[in-house]
């Protein structure tokens, strides 16, 4: 961030956007030092409007800000960095993009740091808009990750019940919702609600836990290890959150 005669510049993608007043906007704009901020945008509804693309959903862009002593946020100027204009053109991606975007809105607060967050969406929405990887695994990294950001990172080295280290010889995983980690097959036992992962899935687990953020992506694994970690992700996510978030399907 840098902060120039009352000015501000900061990065940040627009993650959602209402109307105000006949050619206004507000934006709400996940920046990545300033956190999740609402920025009210004049003219941008206008068709000449030089901020008609900056104003769009998922637009990514360099804003210069001004912060009144109220502490609110008014766009001066902005120069665009990515629009992602093929999830513009592909409504299923859209959805899965408006997932992951709620997800953000719903948990990122203003003035929380948000650098990784940032970079994580970024990411995951450049997979999403130029390659073909599977759209549920995207978003299952995606949600697993930002859990792992905001604070709920699963324990996986070793049963969460007894402590017996995991092994690479193994087969079969179990991981419990409730006590936020991996559990051995005999501690599995007491525990109903655990979820069966087979090797592929908890390997791809702990990948996503620890990998670099721009290697975060770069692996493939079949279809039935895709809905466990589909499922895992989505019943996790909605048990620390305590809210359900689902892709529309047409």
């Amino acid at each position: 961030m840098v902060k120039s005669m009352g000015l501000i510049k900061t990065k940040g993608i627009v993650i959602a956007a209402a109307n105000s007043a006949d050619n206004d906007k507000v934006l709400t704009i996940l920046t990545e030092d300033l956190g999740k901020i609402s920025v009210f945008c004049r003219g941008a509804k206008k068709n000449k409007s030089a901020l008609l693309n900056v104003a769009e959903y998922l637009s990514f862009s360099e804003f210069i800000l001004f912060k009144s002593p109220n502490d609110k946020y008014s766009l001066n100027s902005a120069e665009v960095i990515q629009l992602f204009y093929n999830l513009r053109m592909d409504i299923e991606k859209l959805n899965y993009a408006t997932v992951m975007t709620k997800i953000i809105y719903d948990t990122v607060q203003e003035n929380q740091y948000s650098e990784e967050i940032l970079q994580l969406l970024l990411n995951s929405l450049y997979v999403l808009s130029e390659t073909d990887k599977d759209c549920d695994l995207v978003l299952s990294i995606f949600e697993i990750r930002m859990l792992a950001l905001l604070g709920f990172t699963p324990r996986v080295n070793a049963c969460v019940s007894c402590g017996a280290p995991m092994q690479e010889s193994m087969e079969e995983f179990y991981f419990s919702i409730k006590d936020d980690g991996v559990k051995c097959e005999v501690c599995d036992r007491l525990d109903k609600g655990a979820i069966k992962l087979n090797k592929t899935s908890f390997m791809a687990l702990i990948y996503i836990l620890t990998s670099e953020p721009k290697k975060l992506f770069s692996f493939e694994i079949p279809e039935e290890s895709i809905n466990e970690l589909k499922l895992l992700a989505q019943i996790y996510l909605s048990e620390k959150l305590e809210k359900e978030y689902k892709v529309i399907k047409y």
